[in-house]
């Protein structure tokens, strides 16, 4: 049951222009430690050393997702729609604002090096004893469990699991908004507002008015244009790879017992596979780059220069290949080997796919996965069927192989590639 505040509060906000929180409930979550420490994660991971303005946190996107989610269900209450159950309504906030709570320091590279994923630790920062979990029980006991089913997608009322996550969530809207602001660029300026008008609750999922057909194809394209020219980028990239490196190498030398100058807790539990709650909520961003800095200095002339290059922003080059298949990587990692490079982190073989929209196929039930439009007759037709635009984007982006790889070696080796291998890095 939503607790309103006495005094509405307001946060202004570049993307939103304004961010009201009128429920007590809400503004105790946004004041917890576990929630504040959104501030020291960046949205974009590594994004800024590509684009300098991409400092934002997510604790700015959290908030973002959190409005965009009570703008929908006060309209959904306005309207008075039968397939809006406004006893969820608190439920969807709370899930809403608390979704990327479990992201740890540059986000997603981290999650690939330790094999982690941030919705469980999510989960489980709401589930176990914290002061997220405290507040939520204060709504009722079991109200920690039912969040975290929503974040986790198991919870019983799809709809409510729509708006948090589904491809025209509130999550994907917030950030491509966000994300294009602090870039500078502008294949994110969706229009949010008739997007939103365009919203429905019905037959238990979220779906949209057909009238709103061409402002989601505009949404749809402009994450296509997002993900290749800001997500994808090969300078970011390549920072995101250098990332990877830096965490694998440090984890290989703290299996050997390697004698670090510098090594701090949540670090050592981390290594170990070890961590608990309370230890993962100390893993920021700022403790990951003093860690980075101080390693600059370690006597493992590897990690030492894997932080150098991170720190100093002296990444990896990268060369673009058509086509590329195990019998050419093999002959290259070969080569890389007997002129003396180290094949396992001198050379990185990258291909960034996508899937902007997973399309609708004839003869299956629709799913969370496809965007239903809904037409005069109130009959259901998924977007693909009737967008032109839609179908053109939709599938797995094919697009060229990347190898990155330190030039001040490579360039020191080169006369020691064989010449297939060395045309292709001298390009």
């Amino acid at each position: 049951m939503k607790q309103p505040l006495t005094e509405e509060k307001v946060f202004k906000d570049p993307v939103h222009n304004y961010i009201h929180v009128q429920d007590t409930i809400i503004w105790r979550l946004i004041n917890t430690k576990e929630f504040q420490r959104l501030r020291r994660i960046r949205q974009l991971g590594t994004s800024y050393l590509t684009f300098h303005g991409a400092e934002h946190s997510r604790f700015s996107h959290s908030l973002g997702v959190y409005e965009i989610t009570r703008r929908i269900i006060s309209q959904f209450e306005r309207s008075g729609y039968k397939d809006w159950i406004p006893e969820e309504s608190l439920l969807t906030l709370c899930a809403a604002l608390l979704h990327d709570l479990g992201h740890g320091p540059f986000s997603h590279s981290i999650e690939e090096a330790f094999e982690m994923n941030h919705e469980d630790w999510t989960c489980r920062i709401i589930l176990e004893d914290t002061e997220i979990t405290e507040i939520l029980r204060d709504v009722e006991e079991d109200f920690p469990r039912k969040v975290a089913s929503v974040i986790s997608k198991t919870y019983e009322h799809e709809i409510v699991v729509n708006l948090v996550s589904s491809p025209l969530d509130a999550d994907r809207m917030d950030y491509l908004l966000r994300d294009a602001y602090y870039t500078g660029v502008n294949y994110g300026t969706i229009d949010i507002d008739r997007i939103l008008r365009m919203l429905r609750p019905y037959n238990g999922r979220i779906v949209v008015k057909e009238s709103g057909m061409h402002a989601i194809e505009d949404y749809l394209m402009s994450r296509y244009q997002m993900y290749w020219q800001v997500y994808f980028h090969p300078v970011t990239r390549s920072s995101e790879i250098i990332l990877r490196q830096i965490f694998r190498r440090a984890k290989e030398l703290f299996q050997e017992e390697y004698k670090f100058r510098f090594m701090i807790a949540p670090l050592e539990d981390l290594f170990r596979g070890e961590v608990t709650v309370k230890q993962y909520l100390m893993l920021d961003e700022a403790l990951v780059q003093t860690a980075f800095m101080q390693w600059t200095l370690e006597e493992d002339e590897l990690l030492s220069d894997l932080c150098t290059r991170f720190i100093h922003r002296k990444l990896y080059k990268y060369v673009e290949i058509e086509n590329l298949d195990t019998d050419m990587i093999t002959e290259i990692r070969s080569s890389f080997a007997g002129a003396g490079l180290n094949p396992e982190y001198d050379l990185e073989i990258d291909y960034p796919t996508d899937l902007p929209y997973d399309v609708f196929r004839p003869g299956a039930a629709f799913d969370n996965n496809q965007i239903l439009l809904l037409d005069r007759n109130e009959q259901l037709r998924e977007i693909s069927e009737v967008s032109d635009i839609v179908r053109s984007i939709s599938g797995i982006h094919r697009g060229r192989y990347h190898l990155y790889f330190p030039q001040d070696k490579l360039k020191k080796a080169l006369t020691r590639l064989p010449s297939s291998v060395a045309e292709i890095f001298a390009k």
